[in-house]
């Protein structure tokens, strides 16, 4: 009784104190069921280029230098279970992607998740796929790849640390040996799209503007 009358007298603070943990994971839930999260938002205009550029470049490196890596990008299925295993933040780059899979270094195992612009998980456990089409020679990288692309809408570039070879699943699908040309039509198809959806609403507020103001106007004619 004690314990209980002081906690009343020492107000909210306890509480939120207390608490912070379950607040805190409110607020994530609150971020991530946004109408307008931050996916809606994706790539700032003109952007969309720079992001690619820096992708390819990072994809095109760690292949050469054979470092595996394993990137998800996200689509329209959030994938808030995997992001909530390794949560970072952070804007596209070179140095970013290839820093975070650098061998030896914290986060180099798993898998990187890529929302818009911004990487937004690391080191994230991914379930492994099932199919037993996937080549002998083709390791747990690969197979995690397929298990998420099974499950969602992401398109998932893995990089061999054994090949150097470039690879992308997508819908329980792998596609290999991806160079500079294909892995841009890929990415301008992801982001042009992103851009694309990300417009609609935009769109539609403006021309319910515009249906309201057209309104206005006729009644202050008639």
């Amino acid at each position: 009784h004690a314990l209980l009358a002081w906690m009343i007298n020492a107000g909210p603070v306890l509480l939120i104190v207390l608490f912070q943990s379950e607040i805190r994971r409110i607020l994530e839930e609150l971020g991530n069921n946004s109408v307008f999260d931050s996916s809606t938002a994706l790539v700032q205009a003109g952007n969309a280029e720079l992001i690619i550029d820096e992708m390819i470049l990072a994809l095109e490196h760690m292949a050469r230098r054979k470092v595996g890596a394993l990137i998800v990008i996200e689509n329209k299925i959030r994938l808030n279970d995997v992001i909530a295993t390794g949560r970072v933040d952070g804007v596209i780059s070179q140095p970013l992607i290839e820093n975070i899979f650098e061998p030896n270094t914290p986060l180099h195992d798993g898998a990187v998740v890529v929302r818009g612009d911004r990487v937004i998980a690391a080191a994230c456990l991914l379930r492994l796929s099932d199919t037993t089409g996937v080549g002998r020679d083709l390791g747990t990288r690969h197979r995690a790849g397929l298990g998420v692309s099974e499950i969602s809408d992401a398109k998932v570039f893995i990089v061999s640390e054994e090949t150097g070879i470039i690879s992308m699943a997508e819908g329980g699908r792998l596609v290999r040996h991806l160079d500079e040309a294909s892995l841009r039509q890929i990415l301008h198809g992801i982001y042009d799209a992103q851009d694309k959806d990300a417009r609609v609403p935009l769109l539609h507020f403006k021309q319910r503007r515009k249906g309201a103001h057209d309104e206005q106007q006729a009644d202050k004619k008639a």
